[in-house]
């Protein structure tokens, strides 16, 4: 099975330069999709795919925001022939410690989460992020009906089917709430989920891009939804 990670970057020079050596030690292909990042991230980044033929780059012309940088990388990745596609963050809160396991789940799925809420998972934030969290994937879950106990998480690894079988062009949401949306739209193919625990660390370089707008929007996203049913 080819599996590329699809991985959205603005600003992690200072992570990338860390996450694609260790990502390259594992069997899976990188498409790096990075939105003009002031501080050289797309130039480190092609200069790995230089040196590395399992590394793409592809370049954007400002920050675009997630959504958009997912769907651009997933085209970019199924038209190169991947079999399964996995997204996670930059920054290291997602470890690529947890892939093998991951990568051995979806042999018996079609969708795996790497996910702070089954047992075995855990969030090392302060306790008002943890509630937060916790509340917002409440939300989601419920409000939405997802099958998933983690659905906010961004640590996913899709087999290619799903991805080409969802609506993902008709998905509104563009910043962290693409995620919520993106679960719904895959998840009413009614397929295989698995959720691998992972513990999930605040990153420990660079700047964190989630602000109160955007748990705003996750709320927004949900409503509407919610409100839109099975239309």
């Amino acid at each position: 099975m080819k599996v590329t990670v699809v991985l959205p970057t603005y600003n992690e020079a200072e992570n990338i330069a860390l996450l694609l050596p260790q990502l390259l030690e594992l069997d899976v292909d990188v498409c790096v999709v990075d939105d003009a990042s002031p501080d050289g991230t797309g130039a480190l980044a092609e200069a790995f795919a230089l040196k590395e033929p399992r590394v793409s780059v592809i370049h954007r012309s400002g920050k675009l925001g997630l959504g958009t940088a997912y769907v651009a990388g997933f085209s970019h990745v199924l038209a190169a022939g991947a079999d399964a596609v996995l997204t996670m963050d930059a920054d290291f809160s997602h470890h690529p410690r947890y892939i093998p396991a991951m990568l051995a789940a979806i042999e018996q799925a079609d969708l795996v989460i790497g996910s702070r809420y089954v047992p075995g998972g855990r969030v090392l934030y302060p306790l008002h992020r943890r509630l937060l969290s916790r509340v917002a994937n409440l939300v989601a879950r419920s409000a939405l009906n997802l099958r998933a106990r983690d659905c906010t998480a961004g640590f996913r690894l899709y087999r290619a089917t799903v991805l080409r079988n969802a609506p993902i062009d008709r998905i509104k949401s563009n910043g962290y709430s693409f995620l919520v949306e993106m679960l719904r739209a895959v998840t009413r193919q009614n397929i295989r989920i698995v959720e691998v625990p992972i513990v999930f660390a605040d990153r420990t370089l660079g700047k964190s891009k989630i602000s109160s707008m955007e748990i705003y929007k996750g709320m927004r996203t949900v409503a509407r939804l919610a409100l839109k049913g099975d239309k």
